[in-house]
């Protein structure tokens, strides 16, 4: 395994796989890798020939006063994890290296980005987008391969794909959880004792909702008020949203018909944390 530091490294690599025939997989991430990014890199080793990681805590998606200098950085513990699942290539750049003097270029989103987590956090996506498809470009994957606990992201992304006729398949895969059932994520190391006992309300509300859709109930205000009136019952919790919208495009739905993502987040103290589920009715 290689860590490359350059955009010329791993283009100059990954022309040399191209130029042999061979395929290639891709996991963005920014780090601090946890078994959901373990999950996205196997899925990546089985399906490609070779497979790119980057590790990148990518600025432009932090809005101001959110946890950039803070956000928890491993490159020791995640160049362990990704050598024993058999990724070829790190990529890990500097931000100056992805973004060059007088950088003034962003992909940007009507729609999609609105809602969820793009109410709270305006910048978050342009950031995600921007940074995404810079490493579309540098890599060239056949495909990438992106967690479903940040569904929003996951839709945005697929948009974007289709929209500027990007030649990556991209896969959503499942979220990955704790064994008492709270998602997997670098920011669940923010959390106290109590903050993490506290932080199962989630995963709990999450559960009466999808039970309660699972029997039948098919008005997305009753169901948000069985996720919201579960989790107003644990101190610690406060909510940012609960919300039922259509997955595809991300718009908010009366009724829960066809492929429906119920989302929240959540803080719990300090740290806000989001989680979802999908049905098909």
């Amino acid at each position: 395994m290689k860590i490359c530091y350059t955009v010329d490294e791993v283009r100059t690599a990954v022309k040399e796989w191209k130029r042999q025939g061979l395929s290639v997989g891709f996991v963005p991430t920014m780090g601090y890798l946890h078994e959901g990014h373990r999950s996205l890199m196997e899925a990546a080793r089985k399906d490609n020939d070779k497979v790119v990681v980057s590790i990148f805590v990518n600025p432009m998606q932090f809005g101001p006063g959110e946890d950039l200098e803070t956000y928890p950085r491993d490159l020791e513990k995640d160049s362990k994890l990704c050598e024993e699942v058999g990724v070829d290539i790190i990529f890990h750049p500097e931000p100056e290296e992805m973004y060059k003097a007088g950088f003034c270029t962003y992909v940007d989103m009507n729609g999609l980005t609105t809602e969820l987590c793009g109410k709270t956090r305006p910048v978050h996506f342009r950031g995600v987008q921007t940074v995404v498809l810079k490493l579309f470009n540098i890599v060239t994957p056949d495909r990438a391969y992106f967690g479903q606990k940040d569904a929003q992201q996951l839709a945005v992304i697929k948009r974007m794909v289709t929209d500027l006729n990007v030649g990556t398949e991209i896969i959503g895969c499942p979220i990955i959880r704790e064994a008492d059932g709270l998602a997997k994520s670098s920011r669940n190391t923010y959390l106290s004792d109590e903050e993490r006992r506290a932080a199962l309300i989630l995963s709990k509300s999450l559960k009466l909702g999808r039970e309660a859709i699972e029997a039948g109930e098919r008005d997305s205000k009753k169901v948000i008020d069985i996720i919201s009136q579960n989790i107003a019952t644990e101190p610690l919790a406060k909510i940012d949203y609960v919300d039922v919208v259509d997955f595809a495009t991300i718009t908010p739905v009366d009724k829960i018909t066809g492929e429906t993502l119920v989302a929240i987040a959540v803080y719990i103290g300090k740290t806000r944390l989001i989680d979802n589920f999908i049905v098909e009715v």
